[in-house]
């Protein structure tokens, strides 16, 4: 039960977001309430016990970490730390009717020789030395805004000062850069993947949300890195919680929002345990759920576009490719038909309602890098966890039936990796206490009823480029210049559907948070 009546601050949704609002809220002397529907928080930040009787403690929904700025496990004096990994990614393919693949990882001169051995010559290395630099510039000018209040376009470009990548990224399909920097179809399709992580799109979408997931997954920690939570997904929100009850920040779990009414001045959220009042309140929820607690019409629909699955292994499997030992393929980012090809025969695949017949995926161990995970047993007998991330599985594709849908779609994406191991998957496949395999897969709708994400989409709806179109003004109020304001001056969105949003950061809340301060 709540302890008062009326708070300074309630927020509504206990995932990673509301956390950090909760907690620099509580830290500035406010008096903070945090509603939670489910019996914990973390929302998708989580670690679980995910098989029966099995010691091991996967990040069952979100698994990297890149967009959480360091700021904020600073500011927030968080136990929480990251791991590099030494292995940025693996990619299998057959050239010559031989197996082989491109290893990037283990410092320049490995990677320079496995460019030329795959290509025949240096020049796709030195393209790709190229593109990454340019990226990496564009990290550390824009990464650091997004703890600032939102800039306008044309101040981000101007600190951006590079007119021909802002042209490439901001301005055209990311398909056109791509193309014009590579000649390699796979190194293509390794370069877009970070363009389409639980986005459906195409390289030439006139859109543009793949040029803006890419953005989001380059600039990162201002250096591009996706980084290994050390402890699991769970160790971050678990830290968040314990800074926000250290701080005096009142979390109330298993206690669902039914409804905000706000006069403009201040606000009423009502939950199953009554009513309470609150100056401001801060939605740690999508713009769909938003829409729904105030009653009011919702956003235009949002979809999802992936598969989750976890899984523990008893060894991991060995390569056809006998020229790369498994524990590297593994430890990075290992890609599974995601040449550029691929990627568009099943992106029009997928829209035209069918299920990808090579499905794109990505899979890495988190066990590799970090062994906490495990419990002492399972690391001395030398188990290993794999977590798989599918493209292009679109919610629409699940709604006829999500069950047969997701297991067809499941079957046939293990069968793809299959085609680049020299043993199948299942024969390494751990069993529970039960005797079932260690195997769980999610598919959009799943996420959707577990977690609320609109049509299971990770971001709450398509990201957007993270600057203002229009330049501040003097009316603005803080919530506007944070980039957190709803069409009610007492509700703030928190959530990662607010600008700049979107996987692991934080910075929706912190921004909040910011927005809230400044209002005194």
């Amino acid at each position: 039960m709540p302890e008062r009546t009326s708070y300074d601050a309630v927020i509504v949704g206990g995932g990673h977001n509301g956390l950090v609002a909760a907690a620099y809220l509580a830290r500035a002397g406010r008096s903070v309430l945090l509603l939670e529907r489910l019996d914990h928080t973390g929302g998708a930040a989580v670690s679980t016990r995910a098989f029966a009787g099995v010691d091991a403690r996967l990040s069952r929904y979100s698994y990297l970490v890149s967009l959480l700025p360091p700021k904020i496990v600073q500011d927030l004096g968080l136990r929480f730390a990251v791991r590099k990994r030494t292995v940025s990614s693996y990619t299998p393919a057959v050239r010559d009717g031989c197996p082989t693949g491109l290893l990037v990882g283990g410092g320049e001169a490995r990677t320079r020789k496995a460019f030329a051995e795959l290509t025949g010559s240096e020049a796709e290395f030195t393209a790709w030395q190229g593109f990454y630099g340019r990226t990496q510039r564009l990290a550390e000018r824009v990464f650091p805004t997004l703890t600032e209040p939102l800039p306008a376009r044309g101040a981000l470009r101007a600190r951006i000062d590079d007119d021909a990548l802002w042209d490439a990224l901001f301005e055209r399909p990311l398909g056109e850069l791509v193309e014009e920097t590579f000649s390699d179809d796979l190194i293509r399709g390794v370069v877009l993947t970070d363009a389409l992580i639980g986005t459906f799109a195409t390289a030439h979408d006139p859109s543009l949300r793949q040029n803006r997931c890419f953005l989001y997954h380059v600039i990162g920690g201002g250096t591009g890195d996706w980084d290994v939570p050390i402890g699991g997904m769970g160790a971050l929100t678990d830290a968040l919680a314990d800074a926000a009850r250290r701080a005096g920040a009142e979390i109330v779990t298993e206690c669902a929002v039914t409804g905000i009414a706000t006069d403009g001045r201040t606000a009423e959220v009502t939950c199953d345990q009554g009513t309470v009042g609150a100056r401001r309140v801060l939605v740690n929820a999508s713009p769909r759920e938003l829409a729904r607690l105030l009653d009011e019409a919702p956003p235009p629909p949002a979809e999802g576009a992936q598969l989750k699955v976890n899984m523990l292994l008893t060894r991991l499997p060995r390569l056809r490719d006998t020229e790369v030992d498994p524990r590297e393929a593994f430890s990075g980012t290992f890609h599974i038909a995601e040449g550029y090809r691929q990627l568009e025969d099943a992106y029009q695949q997928a829209a035209s309602g069918a299920l990808p017949t090579a499905p794109p995926s990505e899979i890495y161990c988190h066990s590799l890098t970090d062994p906490s995970i495990l419990g002492p047993d399972l690391v001395r007998q030398g188990y290993q966890t794999l977590t798989l991330f599918g493209l292009h599985a679109p919610a629409r594709l699940f709604t006829a039936d999500n069950d047969t849908t997701r297991d067809r779609l499941l079957a046939a994406t293990l069968a793809e990796l299959d085609t680049h191991l020299a043993e199948p998957l299942a024969d390494c496949l751990a069993h529970d206490a039960d005797g079932r395999p260690c195997i769980e897969a999610r598919s959009p709708l799943d996420l959707d009823r577990e977690l609320g994400l609109p049509g299971g989409n990770i971001f709450h709806r398509d990201l957007a480029f993270p600057y203002a179109e229009a330049e501040p003004s003097a009316e603005d109020t803080a919530p506007a210049r944070w980039g957190v304001a709803t069409a009610h001056p007492t509700v703030l969105l928190c959530g990662a559907g607010a600008p700049r949003g979107g996987g692991v950061s934080g910075i929706p809340g912190h921004n909040a948070a910011m927005a809230v301060l400044e209002e005194g």
